[in-house]
Parts: C-alpha cells; sequence; structure tokens
C-alpha cells in the first residue's frame, strides 16, 4: 500500500508516525528490545502525548533473525498463525554485545547492528559487508482515510539488487517496481492476483525477507520509494525475519527449515496425468477409451483425473458419482486400472471446500455446525461458483473429521489422491469456529484445506504415499504437495507467464510444481500443444488438463495421425514421457533434495549460478535439478533464444556440444528443445520408460559429461524392489553409490549396493575397459559405453581419445 505522494508529501488523509530515536533498550544475552519515539526527544516533556514503539529483535534459528515492532500491544491475538520449526524468540539462537552505545546482534553468520545514541537506524550485515538498512522511514506506522491503522517496514535495496518471490506470480519475474498484495485470488494466471500468496522474498545479494503475518501484506517493491521495499500490514504489531544465505539455496534451507519443507510424493505421481478436462462431455466409455488410446498409441499412464462433473451438477462438492453418468463408480475404477499398462493406474477426483445447497450435504453440514457463518449465526453463502454454496469451516476439528470421513468413502472405491482446487474466494464478513480473525483467515485457509486432505491421504495410504493436486497455498503449503499453476490460456503467452510463476513458487519455498499442458482456456493448435508437451513432462509433474476440450495427444495431430512418425502429437508425448521415466533416478534426486533442504525441483537459473549475473534475470528457461538446462520452445516455428552458463554442456538428445558463457538463437524441430547437461555431470539414466516407479538402480546408466582430470562425483540412486512406489525403509534397501573418478586418461566408477548389471556411457568419448571380470565396452555414436555386470563393484576406463582430441 502506498502511503506517500512522492518524496515530500503523504497521501490525502494519511498520517505517518517513524521511529526516530532510541530513548531506552532492554538487553539480555540473547536478544534486546528498542524503545523508539516517533520524535526527537530534547526535554522531559517531549516523553508526554506521543506514541512510543517496542521493537523487539531476536534469532529463532542460526542465520536468522527477527525484528518484531508493536504500536499498542494490548489487541487481541485471534490467530491463526503460521507454524514455525522454531517458535518467534523462544530459541537461544542469538547472542548480544554491547560497545558503549553500539548494539550487536548475531545468529551465526548474520549481524544486527544498532547505535543506540544516533537517529534509528537497523543494518543487517555478513560476512563484512550491508546486507540491507532500515532507515529514516524503515518503522513506523501509518493511519488512512478510513481510520485503519497499518504497521509499515522498509528495507533498503543496494545497486543492482533484484528482488524475487512473494508466491506464484506471473507478473514479470524480477518483482522491482511492482505493487504485491499478498491477497488470495482467482485471477487465472493473466493478472496480477495469484492463488498461491507468500509473504517471502529473496534478492541477489545473499538474504530473503519472510513477513509473519498469514493475512493481507501489501508490497511496494522499489515502486513507492525506488531504493526500498516496502511491506505493511493494517495490524498494530509487523514481525519479519532476515534470512541469511549467502546463496539462494542456503537461505531457502533456512527459510524452509523454519515454514516447513515437502515430504516426498510417490514415485508413481511422477508420471504422466491425464484429465477428462473441465466442462467436456465424458462418461465410462469415454474415460476408457482415453486410457485405451493412451495405451494402443504406447504412451504411458500415470494417473487418471476426473474433473467436476464426475459429481452431479449443482452438488458440488458432495463426494458422490453422477448415479446417471457413473452407476458403478467402484466397478468403473477398477476396470480403469486393470485395462491400463500394468494395472497400475491411479485415480485422482476433484474435490473443493464448498457444499452447496442443493447437496443432501449442506443440511447435514449446516446442522452439524460445519459450515462457516456470518456474525447473526447464519450460514455464509452466494451463488458464485455453486448455487448457494456454503464453506466447509476447516478450523473446526469436528468439521475436519468429517470432511476427512467423505473423503475415506472414496479412497475405498478406489480413488487414490485428490485434486484440491479452490480455496481463494474466502469471505471476512463471517465468524469462524474457533473464533479466528476473518482477515488473517483470508489466506490461511487454504493451509487447513490441504492439510486435512493429505493427512486423510496419509492416514489411509500410509506414509510417503500422499499426493494432492492444489491450486491455492500460502506460507508453509508446500508441506502438501503437489501445487498446480492454475487457469492459463493456451497461447504462447501463458505458457512463458506460466513458467514464471513457477519459479517464482520455486523461489518461495515450494519444491513440486505442475501446470496444464496445452493450457486451460481455449483450445490449443498441434504447434502449441507440441511445444507445451516437453516443458510439461521436463516439469516436476506432468498433466494433461483443459476446460472445454480434451487433451489426448491424438486430438492434436495435424493430417493423418498413422502418417505421424516424428512430430506429430503423439510421438512428441510418447517421446519425452518416456524420457521423463529414463530420467526418474535423476529426478528422484532433485525431489530428495527439495523434501531435505527446500530447493525446488525446477529452479530458477538464480538458484544453480548466483555469481552469473547473467542468470539474475532469466526466466525463459530453467534447471531441472542439479545438472540438466532446460529451454522450453515458446514458438511455433521452433526458434528460441537461451542462455548457457560457463562450461561444455551437452545437449541429452542428440549429444552436441556447447561451450558458454553465451548466448544461443536456435531452430527445433517439434520432437527436440534445448535440453543441456551440465559439464562434469554423471546423470543416471534409468532403464526402463514404461513407468516412472521402478527399481531404478538395476540397469541404471552412469551418462558421464566433460569429466574434468581430478574430479570425483557420486551418484546416489534410490531402491524401488518391484517396482514400488517409494524406497523401502531405511536399511531395508540402501541406495545404490556410484563414485565415478577421473585421473588423467583412467575413469573409474565404484559401486556399492548395486543390485544387477550397470553402465557407464563416457559421452562424446573414445575408451577401453581395463582389465576386469564382467566388463566389456562398446563404441558407440554418443561415446564409449561400459556394461559392469551382476555383482560389480568397480570398473576402470581407459581414455583414448575426446571428442575433439587426438
Amino acid at each position: 500500500m502506498k502511503f506517500t505522494d512522492g518524496y515530500w508529501l503523504m497521501r490525502d488523509g494519511v498520517q505517518a508516525s517513524y521511529a526516530t530515536e532510541i530513548a531506552d533498550t532492554r538487553v539480555n544475552d540473547d536478544r534486546f528490545t528498542l524503545y523508539a519515539p516517533v520524535r526527537h526527544i530534547r526535554r522531559r516533556g517531549d516523553t508526554l502525548n506521543g506514541p512510543l514503539l517496542t521493537v523487539e529483535c531476536f534469532s529463532p534459528a542460526e542465520g536468522v533473525i527477527g525484528v518484531r515492532a508493536t504500536h499498542h500491544a494490548g489487541t487481541v491475538d485471534r490467530g491463526p498463525h503460521f507454524a514455525l520449526g522454531s517458535a518467534p524468540g523462544d530459541a537461544a539462537a542469538g547472542k548480544v554485545t554491547r560497545d558503549g552505545s553500539l548494539l550487536e546482534l548475531t545468529s551465526g553468520g548474520l549481524a544486527l547492528r544498532v547505535d543506540t545514541s544516533g537517529p534509528y537506524r537497523l543494518e543487517f550485515t555478513a560476512d563484512g559487508r550491508t546486507l540491507t538498512r532500515v532507515e529514516a522511514r524503515g518503522t513506523g506506522y501509518a493511519t488512512t482515510p478510513d481510520g485503519a491503522h497499518h504497521s509499515l517496514a522498509q528495507l533498503s535495496l543496494g545497486v543492482g539488487e533484484l528482488v524475487y518471490g512473494l508466491g506464484e506470480r506471473f507478473t514479470p519475474f524480477v518483482r522491482n517496481g511492482q505493487s504485491v498484495d499478498i491477497w488470495q485470488a482467482d485471477g487465472g494466471t493473466a493478472s496480477e492476483q495469484a492463488y498461491k500468496n507468500v509473504p517471502f522474498h529473496l534478492t541477489n545479494r545473499g538474504y530473503g525477507v519472510f513477513v509473519n503475518h498469514p493475512g493481507k501484506v501489501s508490497y511496494e517493491v522499489g515502486s513507492e520509494a525506488v531504493g526500498q521495499v516496502q511491506f505493511s500490514v493494517e495490524d498494530q504489531t509487523l514481525e519479519y525475519y532476515i534470512v541469511h544465505g549467502p546463496t539462494p539455496k542456503e537461505i531457502l534451507a533456512r527459510y524452509t527449515a523454519l515454514t516447513g519443507r515437502p515430504p516426498l510424493p510417490p514415485a508413481w505421481s511422477f508420471g504422466l496425468w491425464l484429465s477428462t478436462s473441465f466442462t467436456t462431455a465424458y462418461d465410462e466409455e469415454t474415460v476408457s477409451s482415453f486410457v485405451r488410446g493412451m495405451a494402443e498409441r504406447d504412451i504411458p499412464l500415470g494417473v487418471f483425473h476426473f474433473d467436476c462433473f464426475w459429481m452431479r451438477a449443482y452438488q458440488w462438492c458432495d463426494f458422490t458419482w453422477d448415479p446417471d453418468v457413473f452407476p458403478d463408480p467402484e466397478g468403473m475404477l477398477r476396470r480403469l486400472k486393470e485395462s491400463n499398462q500394468g494395472g497400475d493406474l491411479r485415480i485422482c477426483v476433484w474435490i473443493n471446500p464448498y457444499i452447496a445447497q442443493k447437496s443432501p450435504l449442506f443440511d447435514e453440514a449446516a446442522r452439524l455446525g460445519h459450515l462457516v457463518r456470518r456474525p447473526d449465526g447464519s450460514v455464509w453463502q452466494w451463488d458464485m461458483w455453486q448455487a448457494g454454496m456454503g464453506l466447509v469451516d476447516f478450523t473446526s476439528p469436528r468439521a475436519r473429521a468429517w470432511y476427512a470421513d467423505k473423503l475415506r468413502g472414496l479412497l475405498g472405491q478406489g480413488v487414490d489422491c485428490f485434486k484440491t482446487d479452490f480455496g481463494e474466494r474466502v469471505p471476512t464478513d463471517v465468524v469462524w469456529h474457533d473464533g479466528s480473525d476473518p482477515e488473517r483467515m483470508h489466506n490461511y485457509y487454504t493451509q487447513l484445506f490441504n492439510r486435512t486432505v493429505f493427512e486423510t491421504l496419509t492416514e489411509e495410504r500410509g506414509e510417503g504415499e500422499a499426493v494432492v493436486f492444489a491450486r491455492s497455498a500460502t506460507a508453509g503449503g508446500q508441506q502438501y504437495p503437489v501445487h498446480w499453476g492454475g487457469d492459463c490460456e493456451s497461447t504462447f503467452g501463458a505458457m512463458a507467464e506460466s513458467l514464471r510463476g513457477g519459479l517464482s513458487l520455486g523461489l518461495s519455498g515450494f519444491g513440486f510444481w505442475s501446470h496444464d499442458i496445452g493450457g486451460f482456456e481455449g483450445d490449443p493448435d498441434p504447434a502449441l500443444f507440441k511445444r507445451w508437451v516437453p516443458f510439461g513432462l521436463l516439469s516436476s509433474h506432468s498433466r494433461l488438463h483443459g476446460s472445454t476440450s480434451y487433451r489426448v495427444p491424438w486430438a492434436f495431430e495435424d493430417g493423418d495421425e498413422e502418417a505421424q512418425d516424428e512430430g506429430g502429437a503423439v510421438a512428441v508425448t510418447r517421446a519425452f514421457t518416456r524420457l521423463k521415466h529414463r530420467l526418474m533416478p535423476y529426478l528422484y534426486r532433485a525431489a530428495r533434495q527439495a523434501a531435505e533442504s527446500g530447493t525446488p525441483v525446477m529452479r530458477a537459473m538464480l538458484l544453480e549460478f548466483p555469481d552469473d549475473p547473467a542468470c539474475h534475470t532469466l526466466d525463459r528457461q530453467y534447471m531441472l535439478g542439479d545438472d540438466l538446462l532446460v529451454a522450453p520452445v515458446f514458438t511455433a516455428d521452433g526458434t528460441v533464444e537461451y542462455y548457457v552458463p560457463d562450461g561444455e554442456w551437452t545437449h541429452l538428445l542428440s549429444g552436441e556440444r556447447v561451450t558458454g558463457p553465451g548466448w544461443r538463437r536456435e531452430r527445433y524441430g517439434f520432437e527436440s528443445l534445448p535440453l543441456l547437461v551440465r559439464p562434469g555431470a554423471v546423470l543416471p539414466y534409468g532403464e526402463r520408460d514404461e513407468r516412472a516407479d521402478y527399481d531404478w538402480a538395476h540397469g541404471v546408466t552412469l551418462r558421464a559429461h566433460a569429466l574434468r582430470d581430478g574430479a570425483t562425483v557420486t551418484t546416489r540412486v534410490p531402491r524401488l524392489p518391484g517396482g514400488t512406489s517409494r524406497p523401502e525403509a531405511e536399511g531395508d534397501a540402501p541406495d545404490a553409490v556410484f563414485r565415478t573418478r577421473r585421473h588423467g586418461r583412467r575413469v573409474t566408477v565404484e559401486a556399492t549396493g548395486a543390485p544387477g548389471p550397470w553402465h557407464l556411457l563416457l559421452e562424446g568419448v573414445r575408451a577401453d575397459a581395463a582389465d576386469g571380470a564382467g566388463v566389456t565396452a562398446e563404441h558407440t555414436a554418443r561415446g564409449t559405453l561400459l556394461t559392469a555386470g551382476p555383482g560389480t563393484a568397480e570398473l576402470t576406463a581407459l581414455l583414448t581419445q575426446e571428442e575433439g582430441g587426438d
């Protein structure tokens, strides 16, 4: 929210007060409190008739410093609150030192410095340099003509400092110059509104900032004061944390340690999802024809999704199959699973947190007190989306249990997971069961909704088997994966804005993200569909979904489908689905990083190359895990511009060597796109391509790219014995571990826990196998392939010629 009118004036009716100096302090070993008047105190009388701000400074975790500024402390705190890993102020992670008028709070490598004798200033430093400052207008409050009280803060921006994050936002990737409201809205991907609002941003200068407020947070990112990031809340207190890195990955690790990290989704969820689409006509025969059609065309299918109209019109969400269309849901689901390749198809159904008045569940929920009510005691209702719908009150434990029981009924029928749609349009003129503040609950509601569904799946299906396909979220929502990008148009522009949203969400602490392949609104032409498919299947999760038209690949063939060998929609979908399955040993390693450290699977280039300024603004390409660079093609004719960081990269599909740093402009057919392997990477490539969940270590190929002399690379491949959907418990089937070392012309791989044969492909290199039992060498167009038989613990290759060498 903007309070000023240019540099000198305030907006009409706005009155602002800012901390001016420090009148007193309270110092403890691990924290201190500043008492700051909003005017200069020259004599005793100046202490009368004026505000005194209380500014508490503490450290909830190493490398994190919190600031809580309060005007009036007597307000009623009705919640909700973000659940943080360390309660603010409880952990003794900080250490305070005092030298005369100088106070310093340190936490890890981060420090907050205050000179209590001068004007009010806060300075955050690390590694001998200033990260950001709170300056003259940096702590205060403003009242607006409507009588509202807004607490505000400003943090300085350095020259060249760029701001990212604040949730899944589809506006320009770099937030500088933008005004952003953290307020859930169902605005599609073509607007400044967002489904996933997260009051956390990070910069390219080594720190992030989390505003610990679940309600509306208004940001001016270098927009009201161009050298400041301002954030404000309509409250008497504003609390925020400075999160030190120094690298972007370390910032995310510390931030997600506070707000939560995702569990690993089941391995089967990484396969291809196919939907009925939204308002299309479908019954069991339609759905069966889609599943059969995918099998007949050799396109592996992991999950089939039933969108809204699996239920009767006007009755969403009553968890009951439309009996006129699906008279035998249990039998239908059984038949669908049996008809799929391998009998391992999973089923997803659409749900939302609303109950329509026509549904019998409305009366039941209202009678039991499970619907949100207005202050006069009546049930809150409106006609948008579903006629007369009410909203389930997830602040009530009984309502949550009631809703979970409805889900259990569907799970008993054969449903495996849920698409948790909506949850953004939450009213503020209501009374919640637990007395929560309606303004704070507006954004937070989705947390309760997704948690209820995710925990029910975990209870019923077991640890590691739960997955949702969620649209709305806020800080901490990453604990309930997966999330998708919402309603986008079927255009190249929307494809690009979807990627911006996903990269922004990844920089906001979310590890897993997807989007509607082909776009949601409209009918994609074949060129758009075929360009979107590789992007979708080189995302963490992949779903074909639309609004008024189907997204089966054969609907997008140019001419005779059977005449399409390469470049047709079916061929492209088949190739990239199977490629993703071959990449699962690698992708699951990236998924583990999301679960263990908060690094997303799909990564803005900034995350992997923070020291390369050319990567700081890139939003049309990304890193998929540590070692794969992906540049989706956003043109029908295949023209693409992308940036290659330093080193000799290898195109995964063609074997071409690409040398950076530098920009490239190329043209690709529909069957390819820029997909480059990082120099020095050893990429585990699975043996099977017909499903996502198999024993990835059995028959794995280690694809070594441009190994440098002296390099050692450790590759861990999770074990999934028998095609189970998640690795066995620790100790039952440990990872297969491969250590690849190069010394001169000798490349050695040591294997531990490899369950069967395995391979080493030296990309672009000719080599011979050193003497060793059970190892063979084959010279191929891509390089030398060495094969180690079952039980082989070590393989050594002798380089005879490197690509471009003698």
